[in-house]
């Protein structure tokens, strides 16, 4: 197997094709096969960049991934280097790539990256919302059923909370949003970042939901809920004696208190049997 064999993960630019990398312009002259989700898009951004791509250039996307990767597979096992390029962005993180991250490790095959610009973290740190602790939730449900059971079990989390939308169901998101998370969690919806027409909107979930014309690539970023503030100790201890009185042994009393409350089940015991 060649040196340079194996699978080499692009970050392209998310519009502006300044935020390119030397390393990106590099990987794609010399790559023995590109892999794009849109091979239009990927020429373009070569004419932008000033790069000839040297090798061969096959499309790679959610239609086509499945049937795809076991040649890409074989390509690397021959010792030539591919390159993953989605439309902007990491491959993988909501876009084509995992199939074959995880195809190429199974094979034993190298993985490598050549990092760049990603929506997740520029949104974040466009928010003006706390950093330090996040979580990316990418695109949620399409049907709304489903999306609402989804946000429903979001509603407690803490962290920052990141989301990809469509322009076809933004409107649809934020209503759901505000019924499960309230009218007044803090978040900003950041619309074509690095673009031309880039616009950050930080608001209420209710002030967002009132928006229109909301057309581009969206990214949402929306405040984590309060903490929840723990029960006093006489608090607790009042729950496990409702649960005794009602039949209930003091171990299974402190036992349902502790999972109510997500609270570790040794103190909740130690309440219960204190005298």
């Amino acid at each position: 197997m060649a040196e340079d064999a194996g699978l080499v993960l692009c970050g392209a630019p998310l519009g502006n094709p300044a935020d390119a990398s030397e390393r990106l312009r590099q990987v794609l002259a010399e790559a023995d096969v590109v892999a794009a989700e849109d091979t239009r898009r990927l020429l373009r951004l070569a004419k932008d960049l000033g790069v000839t791509v040297g090798g061969r250039i096959v499309s790679y996307f959610e239609g086509n991934e499945e049937r795809r990767t076991p040649d890409l597979v074989e390509a690397m096992r021959e010792g030539q280097r591919v390159a993953l390029v989605t439309d902007g962005g990491m491959p993988s993180v909501s876009d084509p790539g995992y199939r074959l991250v995880a195809a190429a490790l199974a094979a034993g095959l190298p993985v490598t990256c050549a990092p760049g610009p990603s929506a997740v973290t520029t949104a974040l740190a466009l928010s003006g919302l706390p950093c330090d602790r996040f979580c990316f939730e990418g695109f949620l449900p399409r049907k709304g059923g489903e999306r609402r059971a989804r946000l429903a079990a979001l509603a407690t989390e803490e962290r920052t909370l990141v989301l990809f939308e469509s322009t076809h169901r933004i409107a649809e998101t934020l209503t759901d949003l505000v019924a499960a998370f309230g009218p007044d969690r803090p978040a900003a919806l950041c619309r074509e970042l690095t673009k031309t027409y880039e616009e950050v909107r930080r608001a209420t979930l209710a002030e967002l939901a009132e928006l229109t014309e909301l057309r581009g690539e969206l990214t949402l970023v929306i405040a984590g809920a309060a903490p929840t503030p723990r029960p006093t100790d006489a608090q607790l201890t009042a729950e496990i004696e409702a649960h005794v009185a009602a039949g209930m042994s003091r171990r299974d009393a402190a036992t349902t208190v502790a999972q109510t409350h997500a609270l570790p089940k040794r103190d909740i015991y130690t309440l219960a049997t204190r005298r």
